[in-house]
């Protein structure tokens, strides 16, 4: 295959992730938006739609692992196609993630809400300005904004311990609240998982550019 054609399908292959990416971020906004607004026909959407971010990543890995078979490339073009491979199951499970708080909005239903949702939405807006950025900072090789975003974790994970400890006092005061107070913890816990994952594509932008993790926490797995 030509240089010139070869750069091409590795543009290509770095397109089609970028349009992974966005379903997946529009799929953790859509799980937020019907848990919010009660609107269980979007939480059914979200999940039946995952399918799709599903068959997404098994396109884009069979077109990688092509290249691989056929080109045998070596050096930075190896490790930019072993890491759109990682990125892939990255992206993937936080689409898992996003498709467990749909469930959650579903199994909620029309439930009168606990409380009204700020940090939990507030956590959805940071976790995919996050994974916007990082995934802009993989594409365009900037491992400096990877690092950057990396470090912004600590703030996710600010937001989870605000929200657990106000609705362990909710159970604490009340009981009763137990059931509804738990379920909006396993959704803020989904969220801060998404963070780790964003976490884990700056390591593999670092990675990609540099062939090491330097600067950046142990990968959260």
């Amino acid at each position: 295959m030509p240089r010139q054609s070869y750069d091409m399908h590795l543009r290509e292959l770095q397109d089609e992730l970028l349009v992974l990416s966005s379903m997946v971020e529009k799929a953790v906004a859509w799980s937020i938006n019907a848990l919010r607004d009660r609107d269980l026909d979007l939480a059914r959407q979200v999940i039946a739609d995952d399918s799709k971010v599903d068959g997404k990543c098994i396109e884009i890995e069979e077109k990688a692992v092509q290249l691989i078979v056929t080109q045998a490339p070596v050096a930075g073009d190896l490790r930019l196609i072993l890491s759109i491979i990682h990125l892939l199951d990255e992206l993937e499970r936080i689409g898992d993630h996003a498709e467990g708080i749909a469930r959650i909005a579903v199994m909620i239903g029309d439930e009168p809400p606990l409380k009204p949702l700020i940090d939990i939405p507030r956590m959805a807006d940071k976790t995919r300005d996050m994974l916007k950025r990082a995934m802009d900072a993989f594409v365009r090789r900037d491992t400096a904004e990877a690092i950057r975003i990396n470090a912004e974790d600590d703030d996710v994970d600010a937001l989870y311990d605000q929200v657990y400890r106000e609705l362990l006092t909710f159970m604490l005061e009340d009981p009763k609240t137990i059931t509804r107070a738990t379920r909006l913890i396993w959704v803020a816990h989904n969220l801060e998982r998404c963070a780790d994952r964003v976490t884990n594509i700056c390591e593999r932008t670092v990675y990609m550019v540099t062939g090491k993790i330097d600067g950046l926490r142990a990968s959260n797995y």
